[in-house]
């Protein structure tokens, strides 16, 4: 898989998991996300690795030219028939930019994940996902689970 680039203004989205700024993504995770606070480094980093695809999303200086990580998109799948996108976040004091929906449609719209179903869970963002095609499952009952000892 090549290392693919959108670019827009002052910023620019990859999937190289070699540019990401993993202090930023474990602090965003561990103490200002609701679904994962508390969540250690060391699992933050082996989810990354383990994750098919990782989205960064970088604010360029125009000025100096130096990247910051700003946001951020993991997916879990086999790129053939299911993903899970999870791990979703653009940092406060880059949200209401229209960002978030860029990121959305750069995911939505990447051909590596033309599959059968991408699936996520979330709480409060419902009508967000809903204008990417994302919806309610069809038969939540056939959906089952085991909660894992890192469950919340």
């Amino acid at each position: 898989m090549t290392t693919k680039i959108w670019e827009h203004e002052d910023y620019l989205v990859t999937i190289d998991k070699g540019d990401l700024e993993l202090d930023v993504i474990y602090k965003f995770l561990s103490k200002q996300s609701y679904w994962s606070k508390g969540i250690s480094k060391e699992d933050v980093i082996k989810s990354i690795n383990h994750s098919a695809l990782c989205f960064g999303m970088y604010y360029i200086n125009p000025d100096n030219k130096e990247k910051k990580q700003i946001g951020f998109a993991r997916v879990i799948s086999d790129l053939v028939t299911f993903s899970y996108l999870t791990d979703v976040f653009i940092l406060p004091g880059y949200r209401n930019l229209g960002l978030g929906k860029w990121l959305l449609h750069i995911i939505t719209n990447y051909d590596e994940l033309d599959i059968r179903r991408i699936m996520l869970s979330t709480d409060d963002g419902h009508s967000f996902y809903s204008r990417y095609g994302f919806e309610p499952l069809d038969k939540p009952n056939v959906f089952m689970q085991i909660k894992g000892k890192g469950a919340i």
